[in-house]
């Protein structure tokens, strides 16, 4: 996902508690600088400040970094020359999202599960059930070479 021109995330969101791949082509990496490091924090105040040396590639500068539970995520990038890519003095800045909790699991999933998680698997079982069939029998009805066993009961 491009977030803002030259500047790639691994991701479609930026989800708090998770770890992205940030990738940077921008000025220092169009300028062909060796080294780019990324100088980040969280929040408005810059929490947790941190400095990484990114590795460079084909594609640009590449890091990993692990997002924490902040609102905001706010980083700028240097070539240890004093040359600074920081937003023309703006930094650049992006929300952190919530984990969304309908994908978290509250509950463990067994014998004593929710009826409703047990009905809807029994459904899909039929459903799988049903389908395969379909698929199996369909077929030989329509092109008449299906036969019925027949139990013989006279002998």
């Amino acid at each position: 996902m491009e977030l803002t021109k030259n500047i790639f995330f691994n991701t479609d969101k930026l989800v708090a508690n998770t770890t992205v791949k940030i990738s940077y082509t921008g000025k220092l990496f169009q300028d062909k600088a060796e080294n780019v490091t990324i100088h980040y924090g969280f929040g408005d105040s810059w929490d947790n400040l941190n400095d990484i040396q990114m590795e460079k590639t084909d594609l640009g500068f590449q890091a990993e970094i692990t997002l924490d539970d902040s609102p905001s995520f706010h980083f700028c990038f240097n070539d240890g020359n004093d040359t600074w890519d920081n937003n023309d003095g703006q930094n650049y800045s992006f929300a952190i999202e919530d984990l969304p909790t309908a994908l978290v699991l509250q509950d463990e999933v067994g014998l004593d599960a929710k009826p409703g998680l047990r009905r809807a698997y029994i459904w899909s079982k039929k459903i799988r059930l049903a389908v395969y069939k379909i698929i199996t029998y369909l077929p030989k009805l329509i092109s008449g070479n299906y036969k019925r066993k027949v139990n013989n009961t006279d002998e």
